[in-house]
Order: structure tokens, then sequence, then C-alpha cells
């Protein structure tokens, strides 16, 4: 059964046996493979979530980090084809979240894993039904391994290989992170992502969908200096840029004990009181680019992630999202029931707009995807209204007439 096109609702694609279809660009696709026979689809949305699709947004998750991180996964994996496999799992405790964010990263091309969370020993059922259901095919990078596990002994269903990478200190998981990176990549990073891992995790969620989009590496400071295990990391790549996301609340000292390793370039918004939201900070993200790296995103034709700034494991299990399909990176609510005016003005900025003389169908278009049950019905038809294209004339939207060198997704 073929389903509809070119925006399919959720329940037509449940009938069909997946939530969306997983795209990405040639270096992610899995290549070969068998087909997996009797997998269910998973739910894109809980239970009462409410809202699971609007013209513009789709929700996926449900009320708990394993669910958001499943649907996600089985959306840009559905799993039914052989392209449509991903090579291998990341696996994270969720319990640990700067080893969550860290391992963002492997959501990056080549490997382009999703990921999934356990409870410590635990594998969630979720996150199992995802696993089985994409059925991953094995990464030779890794010596075959179909799951990569970080800090996480969980069992897996089917013997599946697996290649483990030991919990511990946060600077220490994130270096081995970025060494593991580096071998399935062939070739050392020329950019990193640095944050604090003492500072606010809502400052630190939009690191892993630029990690994911980039392939940069997210190594961790503090607010005392630069651990050894960074430090080693930043000496053998011999002066990388080093890009900060969200103020850190390093000592003039620390700050000139990174930039011994490297050029540093924070990512931050105007004011101080900016730099210190969770939403102005993850716009300032979204705007940031610096060369060939960063998104850049002042217009209109894009994917856009949203979850709430209290909810942090929703930025590593929505990576996926930023590295296939849109290419999307993530903003954040700093209350479920109401959006920010930074938010909403930033939205109407990018949002795209026609002409007579470019009409609707010749223009850009945005898109969202909502992580997880928290983010409210209302908020959501919100943000499916600013992702609308409309009519020239309303300061602030772009239109294809406007931005005539502009590809969607750049």
């Amino acid at each position: 059964m073929r389903c509809p096109s070119p925006r399919p609702s959720v329940a037509a694609l449940l009938t069909c046996g997946a939530l969306l279809a997983g795209c990405g660009k040639s270096a992610l696709a899995p290549g070969g493979g068998r087909g997996v026979a009797g997998a269910g689809a998973a739910p894109a949305a809980a239970s009462g979530a409410g809202s699971a699709t609007t013209k513009n947004t789709v929700r996926l998750g449900g009320a708990d980090p394993a669910s958001d991180a499943a649907a996600v996964a089985r959306a840009v994996y559905p799993g039914l084809t052989a392209a449509s496999r991903p090579r291998a799992v990341v696996l994270v405790y969720e319990r640990d979240w700067a080893a969550s964010l860290a391992a963002a990263s492997l959501a990056s091309a080549p490997l382009g894993a999703p990921l999934l969370y356990s409870d410590g020993e635990t594998l969630a059922d979720v996150s199992r039904r995802a696993l089985e259901a994409m059925h991953p095919v094995g990464a030779a990078a890794v010596g075959g391994a179909q799951v990569i596990s970080v800090g996480t002994s969980a069992a897996v269903p089917g013997g599946d290989r697996r290649h483990a990478v030991p919990g511990g200190e946060p600077a220490a998981v994130a270096a081995a992170i970025e060494r593991l990176q580096s071998a399935i990549r062939g070739s050392a990073p020329r950019q990193v992502i640095v944050t604090a891992a003492d500072g606010p995790p809502a400052l630190a969620m939009p690191a892993a969908g630029l990690s994911a989009e980039s392939g940069a590496p997210i190594l961790f400071v503090t607010a005392a200096g630069v651990p050894a295990a960074t430090a080693t990391v930043l000496a053998g790549l011999h002066r990388p840029a080093i890009y900060l996301v969200g103020p850190t609340a390093m000592s003039a000292r620390a700050l000139a004990a990174l930039a011994s390793f490297g050029s540093v370039v924070p990512i931050a918004g105007g004011a101080a009181a900016e730099r210190s939201s969770p939403a102005a900070n993850a716009i300032a993200v979204s705007r940031f680019a610096d060369g060939s790296f960063g998104w850049g995103i002042h217009e209109a034709g894009h994917g856009l992630v949203f979850a709430t700034a209290s909810d942090p494991l929703a930025a590593p299990a929505a990576a996926p999202l930023s590295a296939h399909g849109d290419y999307a990176p993530l903003l954040l609510l700093e209350s479920p029931a109401a959006m920010e005016p930074i938010l909403s003005t930033y939205l109407s900025d990018v949002q795209p707009g026609y002409s007579a003389a470019a009409p609707p169908v010749r223009g850009f278009y945005n898109h969202g995807w909502v992580i997880g049950s928290s983010i409210s019905p209302i908020v959501q038809a919100e943000i499916d209204s600013l992702l609308e294209i409309s009519p020239n004339g309303t300061p602030g939207k772009a239109s294809s007439e406007e931005e005539p060198a502009a590809t969607p997704g750049e």
C-alpha cells in the first residue's frame, strides 16, 4: 500500500507500517541488508498527548525520554527496507545526561546512528521494540557491531553485536566517544563543540543537534578549567576551532587555558539576560554560522525541532532529526504552556512567504518536529501557524522571490 503524498498524516503513515520515511544524505545510507518481517510501528505520540500532527508539525514521542528517542529513531529509520535500516544504534543510560549529550555526535555522518535510552541494566519495552524493528545491519568500522552502548550493559534482543563505551566522568566519556567517532570517520575533526559539564543542562541542549549536523564532537569543560581528558583530545587535534555552546561561567584563567588549544568562538546571544535564557541561547545557536560551520538559519526553508528546556534528554533523543531529512536545529520553550516572545519573533523572522509573482507552490517551507508530550496542543498550534507559508506584506517573512539564491535546508 502506498503512503499518501506529500505530507502524510500520522494515521496514514501507521497504516503503511511506519511513522515516516527515513531520509538523509547518501553518506548516511546503511547499504545492503535484509528486510524485516513483522516489525510493528512505534506510535508518534503517547496516548493523550494531543495534536499529534498538524499541517506543518508532527509530534514524536511520549511521556518519557525512552519514548521520545524511540519515536525519533523509528521516524528516521523505519526499518522496513534495506535503505531504511541503520548501520548501528546508540544505547545510552538515560540517567547519564553528559554521556547522552556527547553521544549525539554519533548521529552524524558517516554512521548516522539513532539513539535509544536504557535505564541502567534494563532496556525499556519501547526501546527494545524500536531496536527490533530497525534491525541494524552492523557497522564495519566498529567490527560489525549493531549496538554501541555508552555507560550501560543492558541486554539487547536477538544477540546483536555490541561495541561498548564505558561510563564514567563526563570529560572522559566524551573523549572516548570522540576517539570512536574519529575512527569511524577515518579522520580527526577540525572543529569541536565545548560546553560545561557542570552548567545548566538547558543551555547545553542545542549542542546535540549542532554536533549531529556538523560532525563536531562534544567535549566538556568545567567552571574550574579544562579537564585532563578534554585537554588530551584538544592537544591531539592540533589547534581546532573550539565553539562554546551556552555560557560556561568559566573563569578568565580557565578560558585562557582553553584558548591555548585553539581558537575559541563563543556562540551566545547578545545581552546577559539572553545568554542565560534557554530559549534565546537555542535561537543564537540556530542563527550562528562561521564559514561552513553552524546552522546560519535566518530565512525560510528549514526543519525545526521543538522541546522544553526542562527536558534535557529530549535533545540527544532528537539529534537524528538534525542529521537526516530536513536537518533541523533545536529550539526550546521555557514553559510547555506558553511560547516566549523571543521564540515567536524568531519564527516570524523565518516564516515563509509568497507573492503573486512567486506563488506558494514555488515557495520555501518550514516544518516542525515537536518532541514529547509536555508541549501543549495550543502551543503546537501556535507553532504551526508561525511555520505556515503566508502572503507577503508582514515584516520579517521571507519569500522565494526575496531569497532567490537560497536552497531549502541550507
